[in-house]
C-alpha cells in the first residue's frame, strides 16, 4: 500500500505533464525533504489532491518540518500545490491556445487551475457569508467577508504614497509569479499570470485570491506606477471588454479616500457578474452635442453614476473623457462640491465597462469627490460615522455597483447584537448600541424574525453608505446640481 508520499507522488505526476513516470523517485525523494520521513502512513488510496496536499501539511508539522502557523501552512501548501501546477510558459500557451477557440474556454481554463491549486482560496471563500437586500434601489448584495482582514482608510492612504517597497514591489506586481513572500507580500509560489498587450503594452491577467464573485480577475499593469484615470484609461478597459466579451472590467478611482486597497499599482478588476448598479433604473437621459452615436443616461443609484451606450469606442472613449475632464475641475459650494482646496485636487471617477445583451458597450462613469470637513473627517463622500460601525472602508470599485464587501468582525459581533435585541446576555460592542436601540423602537422583535431584521438593516446601513458616497443626492437640490453638472458638458 502506498503512503502518503507516494500517493502523492503519483497524483502529480498524473496532474502535471512536466512530471514522467520515471521522476517519481526524485519526486518521492523531493517531498520527504519537504514533510519528513515520518507519520506518512494514511488513507493514501484516496482523496483529491488538496485533501493530500492538507495531510502532509499535517505530517510535516508532526515531523517538526514547520512549526504550526498560518504563514508556514501556508507556504508549504503553496510549495506542494506547485508541484502539479505547469509552469508559466506552459499556462500561457495552454490559454492562448484555447483562446483561438474562445475566451470563454481560455478564462474557464485558468480559472478551474487557479482553483485546483487554491491559488484562489475556495475554502476561505466559502466561508464567506452573504444574502440580498430589497431597497429602494433593487436588491443590494451583501457580504461578510471571512477570507481577507479589513483595512483602515489611513493604511490605504499611506500606502497609496509607498511607490517602492523593494522587491516585489507591491503584491501586484507581476515579479510576484512564484514569490516565497515576505512581511508585505503574500506567499504566491503557486501563483500564475497570463500575458497580455493592453493599449500597446505588456499588462498581466490573473485572478484575485479572494474571489469575490464569478471568476473576480485583475488585470495589472507590468509596469510598478500609480493608479491614474485618463483616457487611456477608458481606451483600455473597452479594449479588455472587447477581448473577454463576457467580463465586465471596471477601475477603482486615483485618489484616496474614494480609491480602492491599492493605489500605488495601476491595475483593474472584472470578471463575470452582473451587478445591482447594472440592473438601476434611469433617472434622466440628455444628450452631449458631437455625440450623436451615444445613449447618455443618469441611473437612479446613489452612487452619481452616468451610463454611456454605443458600439462607437471612440464616441464612448472621447465622451467619456469629456466628463472626467470636466469633473476634474467643476464646482458647486451650494452642494459641497469642490474640485480643489489650497490646490489639492478632489475630484476623479470610478470607471466602469461592460457589453450589453444587444452588443453595445456600457461605459459607467461615477464621479467622485474625497474632501474632508470638520464635520466629516473621514470623508464628506465616505461612509460617516452613524453607519462605521457597520462599514468603514472606502467605498471602492465592487461597493460602487452595489456589493458589499463587509469586515469579518461583524459574524461575531452581530451574534452579541441579536442577543441584546433578545434581551439575552451579551457583549455587544459599544458602536452597536445606539443602532441596536433603534431597531428595538422600530420593530417588534422574537426569536422568529430577529435575524431577518438584522439582515434587512445591515442591507439598509449598506445603502445609506452609498448614499452618502453620493456626490449629488437623490433630492430635488441633488437633481437640480447634476442637471447644472451636466449642463457644462
Amino acid at each position: 500500500m502506498k503512503n502518503l508520499v507516494e500517493h502523492y507522488a503519483d497524483q502529480v505526476i498524473s496532474t502535471n505533464q512536466t512530471y514522467q513516470p520515471m521522476d517519481r523517485t526524485y519526486l518521492i525523494n523531493y517531498l520527504y525533504h519537504l514533510v519528513g520521513e515520518g507519520n506518512v502512513e494514511g488513507n493514501a488510496e484516496s482523496g483529491a489532491l488538496l485533501e493530500t496536499v492538507s495531510q502532509l501539511i499535517n505530517v510535516a508539522i508532526q515531523n517538526h518540518q514547520i512549526d504550526d502557523t498560518l504563514k508556514n501552512r501556508e507556504l508549504l501548501e503553496a510549495e506542494l500545490t506547485n508541484l502539479y501546477t505547469p509552469l508559466p510558459s506552459t499556462v500561457n500557451e495552454r490559454f492562448w491556445n484555447l483562446y483561438h477557440n474562445s475566451p470563454e474556454q481560455a478564462t474557464d481554463y485558468f480559472y478551474q487551475l487557479s482553483q485546483q491549486n487554491n491559488y484562489i482560496k475556495t475554502e476561505r471563500i466559502k466561508k464567506n457569508l452573504h444574502w440580498d437586500t430589497a431597497t429602494k434601489f433593487g436588491d443590494l448584495e451583501i457580504t461578510i467577508n471571512l477570507s481577507k482582514p479589513e483595512k483602515d482608510p489611513n493604511d490605504i492612504a499611506k500606502a497609496g504614497q509607498n511607490t517602492h517597497f523593494g522587491y516585489p514591489e507591491c503584491n501586484l506586481c507581476a515579479q510576484t509569479e512564484g514569490y516565497y513572500g515576505n512581511a508585505q507580500v503574500p506567499v504566491r509560489v503557486n501563483h500564475r499570470i497570463i500575458d497580455l498587450l493592453i493599449g500597446g503594452r505588456p499588462w498581466g491577467f490573473q485572478y484575485s485570491p479572494y474571489a469575490y464573485f464569478d471568476q473576480h480577475c485583475i488585470f495589472l499593469d507590468d509596469v510598478h506606477e500609480p493608479m491614474k484615470i485618463s483616457a487611456q484609461t477608458f481606451s483600455n478597459l473597452i479594449e479588455i471588454v472587447q477581448m473577454f466579451p463576457t467580463y465586465f472590467v471596471g477601475s477603482n478611482a486615483d485618489l484616496p479616500i474614494v480609491g480602492g486597497s491599492i493605489l500605488s499599482h495601476e491595475h483593474y478588476q472584472g470578471g463575470y457578474h452582473t451587478f445591482p448598479m447594472m440592473k438601476a433604473n434611469t433617472r434622466f437621459t440628455f444628450t452631449v452635442n458631437g455625440y450623436p452615436d451615444v445613449k447618455a443616461e443618469v441611473l437612479n443609484w446613489p452612487m452619481s453614476t452616468i451610463r454611456l451606450t454605443s458600439k462607437d469606442t471612440h464616441e464612448l472613449i472621447y465622451l467619456a473623457t469629456h466628463i472626467l475632464n470636466e469633473w476634474r475641475k467643476y464646482s458647486d459650494p451650494s452642494v459641497a462640491v469642490r474640485a480643489e482646496t489650497n490646490g489639492t485636487p478632489h475630484h476623479t471617477v470610478t470607471p466602469i465597462v461592460r457589453m450589453n445583451n444587444q452588443g453595445q458597450f456600457e461605459v459607467y462613469v461615477v464621479l467622485r469627490d474625497n474632501q474632508t470637513s470638520a464635520k466629516y473627517p473621514d470623508g464628506i463622500f465616505h461612509p460617516h460615522a452613524e453607519y462605521q460601525h457597520i462599514k468603514k472602508e472606502n467605498i471602492g470599485l465592487i461597493e460602487v455597483m452595489g456589493r458589499a464587501i463587509l469586515p469579518a468582525r461583524l459574524k461575531s459581533e452581530l451574534v452579541e447584537v441579536k442577543k441584546d435585541l433578545l434581551g439575552q446576555p451579551n457583549d455587544i460592542a459599544d458602536y452597536h448600541v445606539p443602532w441596536a436601540k433603534q431597531l428595538k423602537q422600530n420593530y417588534n422583535l422574537n426569536p422568529d424574525n430577529v435575524q431577518d431584521v438584522i439582515d434587512k438593516e445591515v442591507g439598509i446601513t449598506f445603502m445609506h453608505v452609498l448614499e452618502n458616497a453620493g456626490v449629488f443626492k437623490l433630492d430635488d437640490k441633488g437633481t437640480a446640481a447634476f442637471h447644472k453638472f451636466i449642463d457644462t458638458l
